[in-house]
């Protein structure tokens, strides 16, 4: 970390983030951070690819095996000549 310049807010929202990948409830991870609201901490959730990724895999159908859509190169194509 030398030369970087590390603020409060970095280190605010790096442990919130480590609190929501824990498991830590919204609700008690606002009032850590003396948050007014509950709202301003929804940036947290929006932010984290995992905990989306996490959820999304709970959903899949028991007959697919999970995993990232692979679009073949037709499609790759298709899409860059938009």
């Amino acid at each position: 970390m030398v030369g970087k310049q590390v603020f409060p807010h970095v280190l605010r929202h790096s442990t919130a983030m480590r609190l929501l990948r824990a498991g830590v409830d919204i609700t008690v991870i606002a009032l850590w951070l003396g948050h007014e609201s509950v709202a301003t901490t929804q940036v947290y959730i929006h932010a984290d690819l995992e905990l989306k990724e996490r959820a999304l895999a709970r959903t899949a159908p028991i007959n697919v095996t999970p995993g990232r859509y692979q679009p073949t190169d037709t499609i790759i194509e298709f899409l860059n000549n938009l």
